[in-house]
């Protein structure tokens, strides 16, 4: 079980929240993603998998849902 914690900007409301959740939860692998919504910067998504995810694949499928990944931490 692999645990990633993202720092991510430009989420504002609950849409962002589920759009960035369901994003992330249709990856390959990932079992669980919570986010804590920091309408003031970067918001917190803690991203639960069965296999460690590339940051690159992270990066991609967070551009493309309309925000930015500006940290990436394993725990």
């Amino acid at each position: 079980m692999t645990t990633i914690v993202l720092d991510v900007t430009g989420m504002t409301c609950q849409n962002c929240v589920n759009h960035v959740s369901q994003d992330l939860g249709e990856l390959s692998g990932v079992t669980d993603v919570d986010v804590a919504l920091n309408t003031g910067g970067a918001s917190t998504v803690t991203v639960t998998a069965d296999a460690d995810l590339e940051d690159a694949t992270l990066h991609e499928t967070v551009d493309e849902a309309g925000y930015e990944i500006v940290g990436i931490r394993r725990a």
